[in-house]
C-alpha cells in the first residue's frame, strides 16, 4: 500500500471532514476553495504551534532568507495577527484546540494595551481580543480594549486633527525629517476607537477616529484617489509639511499595501458613521485598485502600482535587474478582497455586485497553487509571494502573517455573504 505522508493526510481529512461537520449552507460548488484553503491551513498552524509550544512571547511574523521562522516580539506591529488567525480557524471548524491556542497567544498581549509607544496598538489588539470577544464574553477583554483605545488616543493631537503615526525620524534617503509622520496604515486602528465609543458611551473615541479620517481623506488622498504613504504634519501649526512614502516606489506612486489598508479603512468609517463623505472615499480608492491598467490579471497586485515607471523617481536605490518580474503583494489581495466585501454590504446595485465578485475572484486567485501553499512551499505559513518592505530589501516574495490574517478573514465574510444570500 501507497504511505501517505502524514502532512498530508491530516490535510485530506481537513478537507472531508469541516465541511461535513459545519454544514455552512453554502450553496454546493461555490465555497469548494474555502474548504480547501482552510484544509491547507490546519496541517501548516499545528505545524507553527509546535515551534511555539509554552513560548507565547515570541510571534511568528515571516520567514528569514534561510527558512527559519521570522519572530517579532510583543512590541511590535503584527503581534495581534497569530491569536486571530487561530480564532478564524476555530470559527472556520469549531475545534476547541485552535479555541484554546486562540485564548493564551491572545492574552500573551496584554501588556500592550500600555502601548503608546506608536499606532499599531489596533492591529495588535483589536484583531486579537476584537476577534475573542465574538466567542468568549470576558468582561477583563473589554476593559483592555478601552485601555488600548485609551493609549491610542495619547497619540492624538487636537493641533494636528490626526493620531500620530510614528515618532520623529528621517524620510527615506534621509531628505527630510518627519516630525509627525501620518501613515495611510492609521486607518485601521480606528475601529478600536469606535469600539471604544460604543461600549464605553464617551463620543472621545468616536471623534478621535472621526477627526483622523477627515485629515487622512483630505491629505492622503489625490484627485484620482490613489494615496500617499506618509503624510508630514507640523506638530506646532498642524499644516502638511511633506507628502512622501517609506515602503513605496516612490513619493508619488501608489503603494499597493497602502491603497489596500485605505479601501478597508474608509469602508469601516463609514459602516461606523454613516458619513458618506468616507463612503465616497472607500469606493474611490477601490476603484482605483480595479481598473488600474497595471493590476495583473489574478488581481494580485505588484507591490507598488508605478514601480519601474516612468515619471517615478525612488529615494531609495532601485535595482529592477534583482528579479525577473516586480514582485506581488498577495497581502495587498488578501487586504483588499476583506475590504470589498465589506464594501459590496454598504453599497446596492451594481457596485454591490462589482465588489463582491471583484474579491471572489482575487480569493479564488489566492486559493490557487500560485499563492496557497499546498506544496510545502514552507511548512509554516499559509499564503505565499508577498512583500513586506521592498525599499529597504526586507521581506521580499515571502510569507507574511498579515496576509494569512486578512485572506482567513475574507474568506469566512465570502461564506457568510453567501449563507445569507447578500451576494
Amino acid at each position: 500500500m501507497m504511505k501517505i505522508p502524514k502532512l498530508l493526510f491530516a490535510g485530506l481529512l481537513f478537507t472531508i471532514l469541516i465541511p461535513l461537520i459545519l454544514g455552512n449552507g453554502i450553496p454546493s460548488g461555490q465555497n469548494d476553495f474555502i474548504a480547501k484553503s482552510f484544509s491547507v491551513a490546519g496541517p501548516l498552524y499545528e505545524n507553527l504551534l509546535k515551534t511555539t509550544a509554552g513560548n507565547s512571547k515570541d510571534y511568528p511574523h515571516s520567514l528569514n532568507p534561510d527558512g527559519s521562522i521570522k519572530y517579532l516580539q510583543i512590541d511590535e506591529w503584527t503581534g495581534g495577527f497569530w491569536p486571530g488567525i487561530l480564532w478564524s480557524m476555530y470559527e472556520y471548524t469549531g475545534d476547541e484546540k485552535w479555541k484554546t491556542q486562540a485564548k493564551v497567544w491572545t492574552e500573551s498581549l496584554e501588556s500592550n494595551q500600555f502601548n503608546t509607544a506608536h499606532h499599531d496598538i489596533g492591529f495588535m489588539m483589536f484583531n486579537s481580543y476584537g476577534k475573542a470577544l465574538k466567542f468568549e464574553q470576558n468582561p477583563k477583554y473589554k476593559e483592555i480594549l478601552i485601555q488600548s483605545a485609551k493609549s491610542l488616543c495619547k497619540r492624538y493631537s487636537p493641533v494636528v486633527g490626526s493620531i500620530q503615526s510614528w515618532n520623529e525620524r528621517k524620510s527615506k534617503g534621509e531628505i527630510n525629517t518627519w516630525s509627525y509622520p501620518v501613515i495611510m496604515d492609521n486607518m485601521m486602528n480606528l475601529e478600536l476607537l469606535f469600539y471604544a465609543s460604543k461600549e464605553t458611551g464617551d463620543v472621545t473615541y468616536r471623534n478621535v477616529a472621526i477627526s483622523h479620517a477627515e485629515l487622512t481623506m483630505k491629505n492622503h488622498l489625490r484627485a484620482d484617489f490613489s494615496s500617499f504613504h506618509v503624510v508630514n504634519y507640523d506638530p506646532a501649526k498642524g499644516k502638511v509639511l511633506h507628502r512622501q512614502t517609506l515602503q513605496g516606489f516612490s513619493d508619488n506612486s501608489t503603494w499597493a499595501r497602502g491603497q489596500a489598508w485605505g479601501i478597508y479603512g474608509f469602508a469601516a468609517c463609514y459602516r461606523e458613521t454613516g458619513d458618506k463623505r468616507f463612503l465616497e472615499a472607500a469606493i474611490g480608492m477601490a476603484d482605483f485598485y480595479l481598473n488600474h491598467k497595471k493590476l495583473p490579471a489574478d488581481k494580485v497586485p505588484y507591490w507598488d502600482f508605478n514601480a519601474g515607471e516612468n515619471g517615478y523617481r525612488p529615494d531609495w536605490d532601485y535595482q529592477p535587474s534583482l528579479y525577473k518580474e516586480i514582485p506581488r503583494d498577495a497581502s495587498a489581495a488578501a487586504i483588499t478582497s476583506s475590504a470589498l466585501l465589506e464594501l459590496s454590504q454598504l453599497v446596492r446595485g451594481k457596485k454591490r455586485k462589482t465588489y463582491f465578485s471583484a474579491a471572489g475572484f482575487m480569493l479564488k486567485s489566492l486559493s490557487t497553487d500560485q499563492y496557497l501553499n499546498t506544496g510545502q512551499a514552507n511548512p509554516y505559513f499559509l499564503l505565499k509571494h508577498s512583500t513586506g518592505n521592498f525599499p529597504s530589501g526586507r521581506e521580499i516574495d515571502v510569507p507574511l502573517i498579515y496576509a494569512d490574517y486578512y485572506y482567513l478573514e475574507a474568506l469566512l465574510k465570502y461564506g457568510h455573504i453567501l449563507k445569507a444570500g447578500k451576494s
